[in-house]
């Protein structure tokens, strides 16, 4: 779950996004780049990093140092999401970005702190060249929603993967009851008919037991789930413990991993990610307090980690972090702050 993320710095690049008119400013600095919850892609010569703001933020870059802001993708804030979600304001959460079939997708969370009254919904782009005569958002609406006292499962985070035989998945989840993926259709707008859905990660020893998990988040602290293919295996990275609370965040990244896309999925030590288990592999260091939400990406042949930590250095204020990931010898990602 997350918390809205005030800061002074990205409140002025939201206005500049919001107006609807190309940001004539010049870079941020590469070594402070406010961001929560990113996800980055390639197209046409630039790099295009989405995040949560209002009506999902996005920056450009040439290098993936020097970050440009650029028009929100959502405007206006779609009707659909306002009805469904209370209190849903058109910030909108932890976007995931995709290009399959000659089209961009993006999927996004419509929520509200500590609540799972929550919505995925994803829109549709030809480009992500805002220059292009063919950039257009097509917002196509809810994918999944999960409601209080009904759901045991939170509909916010999406990750989309294209398994092995070409059948695309969504994970996705935030507390509760963990981690989730479910089977989508081929148009990748809508669930498969008839829908199929596995556990991806739990932490049942967190859970008490004496709440009501349908309408209290627990304490089992695992979120923003992201699968990686790499050499035969999908790595499943997730979230663990808190994020959104400054200089008391505690986030950190843990991994586990699976041959199958739907799992099991075992960390380092052959604990099931649903039993708890997690091999972590970023955290709090001198500098950043509580790091996370992480997307997983290569380019030109490196693979990079995406995510953002609690900067001391800037008042505790979320930035980017971007570290290339190598291989150990079992296999094992290595990412260093």
């Amino acid at each position: 779950m997350k918390k809205q993320i005030v800061l002074t710095v990205l409140a002025a690049m939201l206005s500049v996004a919001a107006s609807g008119q190309a940001p004539a400013r010049p870079s941020i600095s590469p070594e402070y780049t406010p961001v929560h919850d990113p996800v980055v892609a390639f197209c046409d010569g630039k790099y295009y990093m989405f995040s949560t703001g209002m009506g999902i933020s996005v920056m450009s870059s040439d290098d993936m140092k020097n970050w440009r802001p650029e028009r929100q993708v959502l405007n206006p804030i779609p009707e659909w999401a306002v009805k469904a979600v209370p209190g849903y304001n058109g910030h909108t959460w932890a976007p995931d970005i995709i290009y399959h079939n000659g089209l961009w997708y993006l999927y996004y969370s419509c929520s509200t702190f500590a609540s799972n009254g929550s919505c995925i919904g994803v829109a549709t782009n030809k480009t992500l060249n805002p220059e292009s005569p063919d950039f257009k958002w097509t917002d196509h609406g809810k994918i999944i929603q999960s409601v209080p006292n009904r759901d045991k499962w939170n509909a916010i985070d999406p990750n989309i993967i294209i398994d092995d035989d070409g059948t695309p998945w969504m994970a996705f989840g935030s507390f509760w009851d963990g981690l989730k993926i479910t089977r989508l259709d081929e148009s990748m707008l809508k669930l498969s008919d008839p829908q199929e859905w596995h556990p991806l990660w739990h932490r049942p020893e967190l859970m008490s037991g004496k709440m009501d998990l349908k309408s209290d988040p627990g304490d089992g602290a695992v979120e923003a789930p992201f699968i990686f293919r790499h050499d035969g295996w999908y790595y499943l990275f997730a979230s663990l413990d808190l994020c959104c609370r400054g200089e008391n965040s505690n986030y950190k990244v843990a991994v586990a991993r699976s041959r199958t896309v739907t799992g099991p999925y075992l960390d380092k030590d052959g604990k099931l990610a649903t039993d708890g288990g997690g091999t972590i592999v970023a955290q709090s260091n001198d500098r950043y307090v509580g790091v996370g939400h992480c997307a997983v990406v290569s380019f030109d042949g490196k693979d990079y980690i995406f995510m953002h930590g609690y900067d001391n250095t800037r008042r505790y204020n979320s930035m980017l972090i971007v570290r290339p990931i190598v291989w150990d010898n079992d296999g094992w990602p290595i990412i260093n702050l």
